[in-house]
């Protein structure tokens, strides 16, 4: 085996995560040397594929299970308005990045479509009605539109309407400036971009074998997957944004922090229409509430998809249960993942959740046909013909320690870090991609404390005016931000107020 190679950083893992966070060290520090390491031939081959993900640019505008409803009737609105400044934090790298010339075009990767979410019944109406009250008294949701008026649905989802019963209880709510992202075409536009830098590279079929500590850093085993070959390179940090196979390396590394954590991995399924016909007539994404029992990911929406110029819509997801914990992985990867501290939350969170899992199963064993009756609550004339299966990612939900129930299922993502900051992995699913810049951000912030308040300083006050505390609370400076990010972005045409922060 050759003499071990130096480097400051490796990445596991070439999807958004990974890409988002090489490009933005070497934004705060031209000179470090970075790794990527990804076991697929190509980067963007797991969640961050178009096809694999729903890719909404998930600004909490329409997504319901963001602004929950309390047995008084009250709407929490915190988590949409964080995850709403979180998105405008990316546009912010985004839009940095676009300007700089030399990163290629906004075009390939975001496009404008308006965000609605749509409701049926007294109850849903009811809620949906709530939460505009309160949502568009806040200064990033002033512009939603709320309608009963089934002449106004039409308009704005003219593919809905048609064949509803005319007597059924509706209530939309809109929001025109939501995009739709491509996080495949956005992720191999920024690895592109790395590895025209000096000392940033990109290796694909390479597998993460071993890690190990190696005084302040670590030594990561790497093996090539065509030829067997493997090398070892020594790191002062590692990051493992696998993905789903973030959990296994995490436990490999043996770091307190991993103690205790599991992974519970749901598949999922979309249906997707490509006829031109039906495609030109739904330009939105419209979300809708999730069935009882069902888990927060699973909330069934009709979405227009850009990839590569071309429009297609999406119908789903419908959820399923699999032991793989990468699309491309092995059945062995959830019984290979249990270990002596997880095993106890792992057991806690299978029995309190038989619910969940009969559901997972019963989406599994639907037909055709049945898939197609949710479609229908969507757009009454769906025709079977111009509709076909296809398999999303894996999404590997979070099981953690709990003092009172032993262990619980977590939705959303979580970043775990070594105390001494030399290492640090991102596990968990959704809104993950749309909020990417944010936890990398804070990851920087966990691992680089001194360099982050120190000599990056600067650099990150350049690429970020506002971050999203302050973007939370002050109206005028959102909005400033907000017009900014639109027209860097090509969402928006320019006019001279929007042209600059200044």
């Amino acid at each position: 085996m050759a003499h071990n190679e130096a480097v400051d950083v490796v990445l596991v893992g070439a999807g958004i995560m990974s890409a988002t966070l090489a490009v933005l060290l070497k934004e705060l520090d031209p000179a470090i040397k970075l790794e990527v390491v990804e076991l697929m031939d190509s980067g963007a081959a797991e969640s961050s594929n178009p096809w694999n993900n729903a890719g909404t640019g998930h600004a909490g505008l329409c997504e319901l299970n963001y602004t929950p409803q309390a047995a008084d009737g009250t709407v929490d609105i915190k988590k949409a308005v964080h995850i709403n400044t979180q998105f405008e934090v990316s546009k912010q790298f985004w839009s940095y990045l676009t300007k700089k010339g030399t990163f290629g075009s906004c075009k390939s990767f975001i496009s404008p479509v308006p965000h609605l979410s749509f409701v049926q019944g007294d109850g849903g109406v009811s809620f949906l009605k709530s939460r505009f009250n309160v949502l568009s008294k806040h200064h990033a949701f002033s512009d939603m539109e709320y309608t009963e008026d089934k002449a106004k649905m039409a308009e704005w989802m003219p593919l809905m309407m048609p064949g509803r019963s005319p007597d059924e209880v509706l209530a939309a709510t809109r929001v025109m400036n939501g995009t739709d992202v491509n996080f495949g075409a956005l992720t191999n536009q920024l690895l592109k971009h790395l590895t025209s830098a000096p000392d940033a590279q990109v290796k694909y079929c390479k597998r993460v074998t071993g890690l190990k500590r190696n005084g302040s850093g670590w030594t990561v085993s790497i093996k090539d997957v065509n030829s067997g070959n493997t090398r070892e390179v020594d790191a002062k940090f590692v990051f493992l944004g696998a993905g789903g196979a973030a959990l296994p390396l995490l436990q490999a590394s043996g770091i307190e922090e991993s103690k205790g954590f599991g992974g519970f991995p749901i598949s999922g399924q979309w249906l997707r229409c490509d006829n031109p016909e039906v495609v030109k007539h739904h330009q939105a994404k419209v979300y809708s509430q999730a069935a009882v029992g069902s888990p927060p990911m699973s909330v069934p929406h009709l979405d227009t998809r850009v990839v590569d110029g071309n429009k297609s819509l999406l119908f789903g997801p419908y959820a399923g249960f699999t032991t793989k914990f990468l699309k491309h992985g092995s059945f062995m990867d959830l019984p290979l993942s249990v270990r002596a501290g997880n095993i106890g939350p792992m057991l806690a969170v299978a029995k309190n959740n038989m619910d969940l899992t009969k559901y997972l199963v019963s989406e599994v064993m639907q037909s055709m046909e049945q898939r197609l009756e949710s479609l229908r609550r969507f757009y009454p004339e769906a025709k079977a013909e111009d509709w076909r299966l296809e398999v999303a990612g894996q999404r590997v939900q979070i099981i953690k320690k709990d003092p009172k129930k032993g262990g619980v299922l977590q939705f959303g993502t979580e970043l775990v870090a070594a105390k001494d900051g030399s290492l640090a992995a991102l596990l968990g699913a959704s809104p993950g991609a749309s909020v990417t810049v944010s936890i990398m951000l804070e990851l920087i912030e966990k691992c680089f404390p001194n360099k982050a308040s120190g000599e990056w300083a600067a650099k990150l006050a350049e690429i970020f005016p506002a971050r999203e505390k302050v973007l939370e609370t002050d109206a005028a400076l959102y909005r400033k931000i907000n017009a900014h990010n639109n027209v860097a972005l090509e969402l928006v045409e320019a006019s001279n107020e929007t042209e600059s922060y200044a």
